[in-house]
């Protein structure tokens, strides 16, 4: 899934560096699911570091060029891949749309935003894939509107196996720069996280719906 091992290891370095992703094995976070975690990725902070923000965008034009070559436009998922999108989307040249999880229930009443014609392709380009639902509701609407997705992009995924069989199972194609083995490895490494919490950190993504805190 990811791209190789070391734009992995950049990634991790990176996101770590700015804290897009939290580690807090002792005091952890809870998601919009309901799910309690040692950790909180939020990968929109990027967005205000221009080297962290150029590294990622190039990273991900380069590898949809060498994997796609180019498609008719980047389409982002909303609402946390609409900047890293866009300036993907700037570095290639290409149109740039992004997908609502729903469709607005005034104006237009659009679900995808942005210029695209029936029977186009599209990469999308999305920053965290936990389980996939949300990413992958954004592909439907995309298939749905009678655009050819390619294939899809994120900076880092969590690799749960729940994840790998929705992906698998709407036949999409998901690379990503970075992953939660590798992120853990580089926290040890550079003492951002202890033997203890790599402990804990490892059985919570064993089985994340179930885990609690002790």
């Amino acid at each position: 899934m990811i791209f190789n091992k070391h734009t992995a290891k950049k990634t991790a370095e990176v996101l770590l560096q700015v804290n897009a992703i939290k580690l807090s094995p002792k005091e952890p976070f809870t998601w919009a699911s309901g799910w309690k975690s040692p950790i909180y990725c939020d990968n929109r902070i990027i967005l205000s570091f221009p080297p962290i923000r150029n590294y990622i965008r190039e990273t991900m034009a380069k590898q949809i060029e060498k994997q796609y070559g180019k498609p008719d436009a980047i389409a982002g998922v909303a609402t946390g891949a609409i900047g890293i999108g866009m300036l993907v989307a700037e570095y290639l040249g290409l149109p740039f749309i992004y997908v609502r999880p729903d469709a607005k229930g005034h104006g237009r009443k659009n679900q995808i935003e942005g210029f695209i014609e029936h029977g186009q392709n599209v990469v999308v380009v999305e920053d965290l894939i936990s389980t996939g639902k949300s990413s992958l509701n954004a592909v439907k609407a995309l298939r749905d509107a009678g655009i050819n997705v390619k294939g899809m992009i994120a900076i880092f995924t969590y690799g749960f196996n729940v994840a790998t069989e929705n992906f698998e199972k709407e036949n999409v194609f998901l690379q990503t720069l970075g992953n939660y083995e590798t992120l853990l490895e580089q926290a040890l490494e550079t003492n951002y996280i202890s033997e203890k919490d790599l402990a804990t950190l490892s059985v919570w993504n064993s089985n994340p719906s179930e885990w609690n805190a002790e």
